[in-house]
């Protein structure tokens, strides 16, 4: 077949390299560590939800659930959709198992891939890869500082770079009602210069265009009024005690009054984390309080807050910030065999290696001794364990130290533990 005739990936989607997921499970060890030390559970939920939970939880007017969700109609005629995000699924997996009935707050975390219908670039996928962790049943102010604190050291210890907070409050909904009367009668002055979304949003979503990337649209928004000067006296002393608390921390962080992140269920307390440079500032992770949500979904009220974070985000922070993880270890031993008795003995030896904890390569696909020696060479090897058709009638096998070329004969019953003895 032509190599212009080979199916590939469809458009938006990636294939994850052995050196991708060596970096995937470095953050993702980083997460089971400190889940630990903060005390949350790991869940995992459908790549499937009904998709009247996110647009229900998500809200009808995001642009996650206007433009970019993928959902399909089952057999049955159920309306279902790829998960685009996790906290209403997180939120749903909270009332569904009796949640509520747990010791309060319930902390849990998740890891996996999502699905959006966005534009296909440089660093945005339709199928992608996130973590969050969640935090239901507690409205105190310190838990909004946990998340965030656990977010910062997570990404510390990736060992990434110029990292900080910029965080804001958008309040109760009826403050953001008040605030936005204000918003659009602002807007309304210079609706004709907005974008073509800002236009649509400002009749449907006001909030958003405080969020829109456009020049213009910014340029705008920098002259609006701030929604902190819009907050009750308990909403402004709740945000002032998760600035003291990330001060107590020693976490840098930034006010950005035009941060309100493109979720209807955020309320008080929204953050993102960026990797912030002269170039360019990229958003790694995003969050904020959401006391509204478990209501929204048809249970009694509870507060919660949390976090999600882009992997494959972190990866390119991780690289551009010189953190290169390894993704295959460099053997100590190598094996090399000729013959079908030889090989048999080799596969033997390999596996009492591996079982004892050495690091062993072998090359039993290849016949050729002289090609099986060039690849111990090149793997650079400590030793090299030569099996041939004599040393497997004799029960003995060549052992070669790469450094100086030695060879001796070993008993085949002895050979195991001097190289572990040696290593």
């Amino acid at each position: 077949m032509a190599e212009e005739e080979f199916i590939q990936t469809p458009k938006g989607m990636h294939d994850l390299t052995p050196e991708d997921c060596a970096y995937f499970y470095r953050i993702e060890n980083a997460c089971r560590r400190l889940a630990k030390d903060y005390r949350f559970d790991r869940i995992d939920f459908p790549i499937l939800e009904n998709a009247l939970l996110f647009k229900k939880g998500t809200g009808a007017n995001t642009d996650i659930v206007e433009k970019q969700m993928y959902t399909l109609r089952t057999k049955s005629g159920e309306v279902l959709a790829l998960r685009p995000e996790g906290t209403p699924s997180v939120v749903r997996f909270y009332l569904e198992h009796g949640a509520r009935t747990w010791p309060q707050p319930v902390k849990l975390w998740y890891w996996g891939p999502f699905f959006r219908y966005e534009k296909a670039q440089a660093g945005r996928y339709r199928q992608f890869h996130q973590f969050g962790f969640e935090i239901i049943g507690g409205g105190d102010a310190a838990l909004d500082a946990q998340v965030i604190n656990l977010f910062y050291r997570l990404l510390a210890e990736l060992k990434i770079k110029n990292l900080v907070v910029e965080i804001n409050s958008i309040g109760r909904p009826g403050e953001r009602e008040t605030y936005q009367k204000v918003l659009v009668k602002q807007l309304k002055k210079s609706e004709s210069e907005l974008c073509v979304d800002c236009r649509r949003r400002l009749a449907r979503n006001p909030l958003r265009i405080l969020d829109c990337k456009e020049p213009a649209c910014q340029e705008i928004v920098g002259q609006l009024p701030h929604v902190v000067d819009y907050l009750s006296d308990e909403c402004r002393q709740h945000f002032q005690e998760v600035l003291e608390l990330l001060g107590e921390l020693n976490i840098p962080y930034r006010l950005n009054p035009h941060l309100v992140r493109g979720l209807d269920y955020y309320t008080r307390t929204v953050f993102e984390i960026v990797q912030s440079d002269d170039e360019e500032k990229k958003a790694l992770v995003g969050g904020g309080r959401y006391d509204g949500l478990v209501e929204l979904l048809g249970a009694p009220p509870a507060p919660a807050v949390g976090a999600a974070a882009g992997i494959e985000r972190i990866v390119s922070a991780m690289k551009s910030s010189g953190h290169r993880v390894v993704y295959r270890e460099k053997p100590e031993v190598f094996i090399a065999q000729l013959g079908p008795a030889a090989k048999k003995e080799a596969i033997k030896i390999f596996e009492e290696l591996r079982q004892r904890g050495v690091k062993v390569a072998e090359a039993f696909g290849r016949n050729s001794l002289n090609a099986q020696l060039k690849r111990a060479d090149r793997l650079g090897v400590k030793y090299t364990v030569i099996i041939g058709q004599k040393e497997a009638l004799d029960g003995t096998i060549t052992l070669k130290t790469m450094s100086t070329g030695q060879q001796r004969f070993v008993k085949r019953s002895q050979a195991v533990s001097l190289i572990k003895k040696r290593l």
